[in-house]
């Protein structure tokens, strides 16, 4: 199969520069972005996995996996991911649901010139903040981390969105037909990496904790609640 390169000229990036170096990231001016908490997803988090896929919108779910996949096709998706080899990586809610996520597939043998594959999707109501972006970074580092020399993403070519993330991360492009795959050459780990890989981690496991405990004590109070205006609703009328 020949590609042909769309035209596009990939920014130059320098190691300070890269996607996931800094453990507070800048927007223009200088001014630090917000701290979303991306964490790692392990095999208890299946099921919620599969139910952010499946909640996909036919048009997301199109561009997610590059045709319309079935429900069953998604289901055989996630029960044939190997959490062991592979990484993923989820945003959750306050209410724990998990609006956005991303699968960063690692070869079965590394190799001098190792590359990881990258695929992401975010629910229809979570969009607009950057989520992509922002999981393309975590990956990136952690792909940097584990030794990944190089990073490949494999999307149609109408899925400006994901191609656009590539792009200002200094990928290069090529597109053949519907289809276009976007490689990204990743600069080596540094100690700066590994330590805000950790400390990211950390955080979002916090934060996950933080709103599991919330979410249950919304619950209770919401049963609570309930059972109080059961006991303190007036007796029926005995009015003949």
């Amino acid at each position: 199969m020949t590609h042909s390169n769309d035209g596009s000229k990939p920014p130059e990036q320098t190691p300070e520069a890269f996607p996931g170096n800094s453990l507070r990231p800048s927007r223009g001016g200088g001014v630090p972005a917000i701290v979303v908490p991306i964490r790692s997803l392990g095999v208890n988090h299946r099921g919620r996995i599969a139910s952010h896929l499946l909640s996909l919108e036919p048009q997301d779910r199109y561009l997610r996996f590059g045709f319309g996949a079935s429900d069953e096709h998604v289901q055989r998706y996630v029960d044939g991911l190997d959490l062991a080899r592979d990484e993923v990586f989820g945003i959750y809610n306050r209410t724990l649901k998990l609006i956005a996520m991303a699968h960063l597939a690692f070869p079965a043998k590394m190799t001098e010139l190792t590359t990881a594959e990258f695929g992401v999707s975010v629910l229809k109501s979570a969009r607009g903040r950057g989520y992509g972006a922002r999981l393309f970074e975590r990956a990136c580092m952690h792909a940097r981390n584990d030794g990944i020399t190089h990073m490949v993403i494999h999307a149609l070519s109408e899925n400006t969105a994901m191609l656009r993330i590539a792009r200002t991360a200094g990928a290069v492009v090529t597109r053949d037909g519907p289809e276009s795959e976007a490689r990204l050459r990743l600069p080596q780990a540094t100690l700066d990496t590994r330590i805000t890989e950790i400390v990211q981690e950390q955080l979002a496991q916090f934060d996950y904790h933080f709103k599991q405990r919330a979410h249950h004590f919304r619950k209770v109070l919401t049963l609570l609640q309930a059972d109080k205006a059961t006991t303190t609703s007036p007796p029926p009328s005995r009015d003949a």
